[in-house]
C-alpha cells in the first residue's frame, strides 16, 4: 500500500511535520504541506476551483491511504486542515468524478500538540468523514512534542512504530 501524508500546520517546519516526517520516512509516503498551496475556503457558488484544492486531491487519488496529520489548535484540526475538509464538498457536487475516486481508499489520522491528552472528539471528523466519502479508516494517533521541535520522546517514537505497523498490517 503506498501513502501520502497531507499536513495541515500554520507552520511548515514545526512540531507536526517532525512528526509527519518520521511517518513519511517509517511509510515511504508522499509529502503535501497545506500550508504551500493556495487553498481557498469553501463558496456555496464554488467560484474557488481555479486554486490548488483540485490538484491536490488528484495528487491524493494515486495513492492507496491518505494520512491527514495536523496540530491541535483550540481543541481540533487546523484552520487549514478544515478548510481542506469543507472544500471536499467541491469533489461531490462538481467534480463528482475525482470525487467517487476517493471510495475504497484509506485515511488515517494523526494529531500533535505539547500534551500528552489527546483531546476527546478530535478524530470524529475524520472518522465520519472516511465513512461519508466510503473509505475504510485506518485509525489515528496522538502524539507530542516539546517546543523545541528537534527530538521525540522515546514512548512517542514507540507509539509512531505500533502505529505504523497497524497501518502496514491493514492492508497486508
Amino acid at each position: 500500500m503506498n501513502f501520502i501524508i497531507i499536513q495541515g500546520s500554520a507552520r511548515s517546519d514545526g512540531n507536526t511535520n517532525l512528526i509527519a516526517r518520521i511517518l513519511q520516512e517509517k511509510l515511504n509516503a508522499g509529502f503535501i504541506d497545506l500550508k504551500t498551496k493556495n487553498i481557498n475556503g469553501y463558496e456555496y457558488g464554488y467560484e474557488n476551483m481555479d486554486d490548488d484544492f483540485m490538484s491536490v486531491i488528484r495528487e491524493i487519488i494515486k495513492y492507496d491511504a491518505v494520512i491527514f496529520i495536523t496540530p491541535v489548535y483550540w481543541y481540533a484540526m487546523s484552520g487549514l486542515m478544515k478548510n481542506f475538509f469543507d472544500r471536499i464538498t467541491d469533489c461531490l457536487k462538481v467534480e463528482k468524478e475525482t470525487g467517487r475516486k476517493l471510495r475504497g481508499k484509506y485515511l488515517a489520522a494523526v494529531s500533535c500538540s505539547g500534551d500528552p491528552d489527546e483531546t476527546e472528539g478530535f478524530f470524529v471528523p475524520f472518522h465520519n468523514s472516511a465513512g461519508y466519502l466510503g473509505m475504510h479508516y485506518l485509525g489515528d494517533m496522538h502524539t507530542w512534542t516539546d517546543d523545541d521541535n528537534t527530538e521525540v520522546e522515546p514512548v512517542v517514537l514507540e507509539r509512531i512504530n505500533a502505529f505504523v505497523k497497524q497501518l502496514k498490517k491493514e492492508r497486508g
